[in-house]
């Protein structure tokens, strides 16, 4: 045969040996998925789901552990009900019998006036003598009882930050219980008011790892409320409390119970507080509401056991009567109501209306207030207007009022009732006229409705009308924007770079001068109560070292004197005094010592100790704080006199 015509033979032969690997190659790999498939799912209808299949070609291996010899067994024998035993490479592991399941680590510690214990199971690897003495140093002087146990096993994921955050809440906390574990911390506490408890919750929320799940109980004690005020509205918004009291929390209950029977949406609140005027307050108050949403809009006020119901202007005259005369044979004794089904009310807000006479008070989101409307003479608008500027400042406050001497009696008490209302707001305005006092705005304080009700109810009297239409925002509440302790820093470091502190030469007398500078950081220091911080000194190199190094302490320890005198707390303040040991600049040039002569802020770091440099050899910690480049202090004097 010719070589020309042996070719097509040759090609041919090599494209069948070439279909016929691809499809060997296709072939086995369809097997060996299918077999990976079909030993998975006959795995998984057995109960092994633990048990883990892979195919090399046509074998099937087995892995994972199982938890006992004989369910290995039992998986071996399901994966030969699906491809043949041969075909089964067994690589699979039993679960050691003797070993046990890590134990749970969790710390649990008290904090009473007596001192501190804890007792719970740690990690051996962890720093345990470094943990108690963080602890005896935030006893001061308590005693510390240590019922630790601690197992040898690995620590937990996330248990550093659960410990970390536990220990900072400790240190602010000073009568709770902490319970720690890897992924959780529960506080419970004891805080010395409301405002301190809104203070605590914020910062522990905000402070808390994302990691850590945060549960917290903080009680505060009870208020002592005076008039003891509930207010219950219905109207076009829906079924709300303005003001809510009581003495227990099963009255509470109660309480809030009623008022979802009435329409109320959400869990609601009620502050139980002491000075409740009668033990059957909680039935009361709920026999009104009742009685309210039957009447099917209008307001139900209560100051101590003075009750005031106002009705829809638009209700039925039948309808009121009917709820009023129900209204006031169900009430307990000691309880007296005032019913009014009033005309409607046209708020005109100019102060110059054709309507009811009105005083018309606004107050800009600047503060600025201004005072429109009418009053009876001239004493009384010089006492408007003192009351208003001991109220919100003076400089702020303008009068364009006008006298009307017809107007009705106690004319002045709402004056002055709606001004002390309109302090609570940060923004807003308030109508007074002869029937009705309407006051609407913004606040960041969450109680401001229930203080303004308090307020209105205590001035006006249980029998008038006055409405409230006021919004809590959470970026006007200055306890809610609590700075970090990195933010208190710089905050503080901000203000010495506007006004540095200086002082007399060659002494610690502070300068007038420097004197705003402290009002400032003393309003600062007043959210960062719990931050600990470092005051620290400085000098130039001129003089002598000794001199310098005495100097510098003596005007830190200043500083902190002056803080304490404009009632800050200063526990979390030391004093320290570097000398020349610290520059920041050329000591060769004026500039460069103006610079060196300041007064620096720094933050103490979690575990870090600060202290007082009493020995006079110049150590100091070897963190440079924040604003370390920031000149805080400089005079113009020569030699000694220059530190």
């Amino acid at each position: 045969m010719r070589p020309a015509n042996a070719l097509p033979a040759v090609i041919a032969l090599v494209l069948a040996c070439i279909f016929a690997l691809l499809t060997a190659m296709v072939a086995a790999n369809v097997v060996e998925t299918q077999s990976k498939s079909d030993v998975a799912r006959a795995l998984d209808l057995n109960g092994h789901g633990w048990a883990k299949v892979e195919t090399d070609g046509l074998r099937v291996i087995l892995g994972g552990t199982a938890p006992d010899e004989a369910t290995r067994f039992r998986a071996l024998s399901a994966a030969g009900t699906v491809v043949d035993a041969a075909r089964i490479i067994d690589e699979m592991k039993v679960a050691d019998p003797n070993a046990v399941d890590p134990p749970r680590f969790s710390i649990e510690i008290l904090r009473n006036d007596q001192g501190i214990s804890l007792i719970g199971l740690i990690p051996d690897s962890l720093d345990r003598d470094k943990i108690i003495k963080t602890i005896k140093g935030l006893a001061d002087g308590a005693e510390v009882t240590d019922l630790l146990d601690a197992a040898k096993y690995p620590e937990p994921e996330g248990w550093a930050d659960a410990m970390s955050f536990g220990l900072e809440a400790l240190r602010i906390l000073p009568r709770s219980k902490i319970s720690i574990s890897a992924d959780r911390v529960h506080i419970k506490a004891i805080s010395d008011s409301n405002e301190e408890k809104r203070r605590l919750e914020t910062r522990l929320s905000r402070d808390a790892p994302a990691n850590i799940s945060l549960s917290l109980d903080i009680s505060a004690p009870r208020p002592v409320i005076t008039p003891y005020t509930l207010r219950f509205i219905i109207d076009d918004d829906g079924p709300r409390f303005d003001a809510c009291s009581t003495f227990t929390p099963e009255g509470r209950e109660k309480i809030l119970a009623a008022a979802r029977s009435a329409g109320m949406e959400g869990k609601g609140s009620c502050t139980i507080g002491l000075g409740v005027p009668s033990p059957s307050w909680d039935d009361a108050v709920s026999i009104a509401i009742a009685r309210l949403a039957e009447l099917g809009g209008g307001s139900v006020t209560f100051s101590d056991a003075d009750v005031t119901l106002v009705a829809r202007p638009d209700a039925p005259q039948s309808l009121f009567d009917k709820v009023v005369g129900e209204l006031k044979a169900d009430l307990p004794d000691a309880f007296s109501l005032h019913a009014v089904l009033p005309e409607p009310v046209v708020i005109d807000g100019t102060g110059e209306g054709e309507g009811p006479p009105e005083f018309v008070a606004t107050r800009s989101p600047e503060g600025d207030v201004r005072l429109r409307g009418r009053i009876p003479d001239e004493r009384t608008r010089i006492a408007t207007e003192s009351f208003a500027q001991a109220q919100f400042g003076s400089g702020i406050v303008r009068g364009a009022m006008r006298i009307d001497e017809d107007l009705p009696s106690g004319w002045t008490t709402r004056v002055l009732a709606s001004l002390e209302a309109l302090a609570q707001l940060s923004s807003g305005s308030v109508v007074a006229q002869p029937d009705v006092v309407d006051i609407r705005g913004v606040t960041g304080n969450p109680d401001a409705k229930a203080e303004i009700a308090r307020i209105l109810s205590e001035k006006l009297g249980s029998s008038e009308d006055f409405r409230i239409a006021v919004t809590y925002e959470e970026r006007l509440d200055p306890k809610a924007d609590i700075p970090t302790p990195e933010q208190c820093v710089s905050r503080i470091n901000k203000v010495l770079e506007v006004q540095q502190i200086t002082f007399a030469p060659s002494s610690a007398d502070i300068d007038d001068v420097a004197r705003v500078s402290i009002d400032n950081i003393a309003e600062i220091l007043k959210l960062c109560q719990d931050v600990p911080m470092e005051v620290g000194g400085h000098t130039d190199s001129q003089g002598r070292e000794v001199m310098n190094l005495a100097l510098s302490q003596a005007r830190a320890e200043a500083v902190v004197n002056a803080l304490l005198a404009r009632r800050v707390l200063t526990s979390n303040l030391t004093a320290k005094g570097y000398g020349e040991t610290r520059p920041i600049a050329d000591n060769g040039t004026e500039e460069g010592r103006n610079a060196n002569r300041r007064i620096e802020f720094r933050l103490i770091e979690p575990g870090e100790t600060a202290q007082k440099d009493d020995s006079g050899d110049g150590s100091a910690p070897a963190q440079d704080g924040a604003g370390a480049s920031d000149p805080a202090h400089s005079e113009t004097e020569s030699h000694d006199e220059q530190n």
